[in-house]
């Protein structure tokens, strides 16, 4: 009789050799990568790759939010930071004008809901706010990405986007707006085609969902 293994919890931190594993496949596919010590060490250099005075959207994310690097950018002043530029516009009026600054900032800064030991990132979202500039809006992204989120293959990662990634989100958007979440739009960047416009920062500790 063969026993079945329990299957892997999507809120532990992948080893070392899963993490290197999943670096290499991703520099192999075009990516930029730097496996970092954890949180602070990616707020260190998220600073250090972009310069002052560039325009910066944050993609809405509880690993920035966590980490502090959502309110480096947004709130120091060092940036053009695009996110509280265009929460202050009136969205009945000048959507168009929201829809483009978001869609073309200089640099993105977000994570991603899963990234793969066979080189792809997997980015859900419910409003897609945050996909143009991640697919090829921006002209350079960063993803700071937990190493929770490193999965085996493609339908694991569409797997953790369902049963850990959308429940949490639903009950922090239950509780911050008052109605759950939903995968309305799902990116799958699979490789990056321009050398030098993707950047991931893999940690070796858990942060975010």
């Amino acid at each position: 009789m063969t026993t079945q293994l329990p299957a892997p919890s999507f809120a532990d931190p992948a080893s070392a050799q899963r993490l290197e594993r999943a670096a290499t496949a991703l520099t192999a596919h075009g990516f930029t990568v730097e496996i970092l010590d954890g949180a602070a060490a990616a707020r260190a250099r998220v600073g250090e790759l972009i310069p002052p005075g560039t325009s910066v959207f944050t993609g809405s994310s509880e690993t920035l939010r966590r980490s502090g690097i959502e309110e480096d950018i947004n709130a120091s002043g060092r940036y053009e930071a695009i996110r509280p530029r265009v929460l202050a516009m009136d969205r009945a009026t000048r959507m168009d004008e929201i829809r483009r600054l978001l869609a073309g900032p200089d640099v993105v800064v977000g994570s991603v809901a899963a990234c793969t030991e066979t080189g792809c990132l997997v980015a859900a979202s419910g409003s897609g706010s945050q996909l143009p500039s991640y697919a090829g809006g921006a002209a350079r992204a960063i993803w700071v990405v937990g190493a929770q989120k490193v999965v085996p293959d493609l339908s694991t990662a569409l797997r953790r986007v369902e049963e850990h990634c959308l429940p949490l989100e639903s009950a922090r958007t239950q509780a911050a707006h008052g109605w759950p979440s939903a995968v309305n739009r799902l990116l799958i960047l699979n490789a990056e085609p321009y050398p030098g416009r993707g950047t991931v920062l893999l940690l070796r500790e858990a942060i975010g969902f």
